[in-house]
């Protein structure tokens, strides 16, 4: 008898599926959160600073799809009078993007820092803290996310 590819497909996949000994043990009406590898094990902090102004947080990947998500998480806080304002910029196949903004403030206020990516294999990620809200005419250096 000769199977045709998606039978033998079908055939190979399923044992895959089948459920463990551990997740069959789990109580009833739980389910068995399965590890994803990298998923917020890879926390990291980042920071940037300009002209009294600081950004602070975390970031870390998760999976999506063959490749992952940049997760960022963080706040802004000014001091004095002056707004100041994060900036993102991502640099794909070695071609920078435009800068986007991502939080801004004015005097002491803080504001959250948060951002959810795409990222390839070949993506880099950038995160500054520039005076004013309007531009990165006046920043501080891009730091690698």
């Amino acid at each position: 008898m000769r199977r045709t590819l998606p039978v033998a497909i079908a055939a190979a996949i399923l044992p895959l599926l089948a459920p463990t000994a551990a997740s069959a043990a789990a109580a009833p009406g739980t389910a068995e959160t399965p590890s994803i590898a990298g998923a917020r094990a890879d926390r990291t902090p980042w920071s940037v600073a300009h002209d009294g102004a600081q950004a602070t947080g975390e970031r870390w990947r998760e999976p999506n799809g063959i490749f992952s998500d940049l997760v960022v998480e963080g706040e802004l806080t000014g001091t004095g009078a002056a707004c100041h304002s994060v900036w993102t910029r991502f640099v794909y196949d070695l071609a920078p993007a435009f800068p986007a903004k991502q939080a801004e403030v004015c005097g002491t206020e803080s504001a959250p820092v948060s951002l959810r990516a795409y990222m390839m294999p070949t993506t880099t990620a950038y995160i500054t803290v520039c005076r004013g809200t309007e531009d990165t005419a006046d920043c501080a250096s891009w730091s690698r996310l």
